[in-house]
């Protein structure tokens, strides 16, 4: 994003569901461009967060989960809004399980 009013906005969540979860929310219902989202590990170890969830939880039909995800932290999602927006992405960080929010 170019606007020089832009924010970044930035969340961890403990597992890779929630945070793929707020993308969508941020893009689908607040009309956030994808291109302004970004995804990754919250520190230096490749991660899809702190415990099993999406494929790698439990299906209905098995008591066990699988023991290859990489669970080593949690997942941070930073997106650059607009100051109109900043609020409405603080709001979908903060229901979306979402924590150690910060803008800058």
């Amino acid at each position: 994003m170019s606007d020089d009013s832009a924010k970044t906005i930035k969340a961890t969540f403990p597992t890779r569901e929630a945070a793929d979860l707020a993308v969508e929310h941020l893009t689908q219902e607040h009309g956030i461009d994808r291109a302004d989202v970004f995804i990754g590990a919250a520190g230096g170890a490749n991660t899809s967060g702190t415990r099993p969830s999406g494929g790698d939880a439990p299906s209905t039909r098995s008591d066990h989960s699988r023991g290859d995800a990489q669970l080593d932290g949690e997942v941070e999602v930073s997106v650059d809004v607009t100051d109109q927006k900043l609020a409405a992405a603080r709001r979908v960080f903060e229901n979306g399980g979402g924590h150690n929010i910060s803008a800058a």
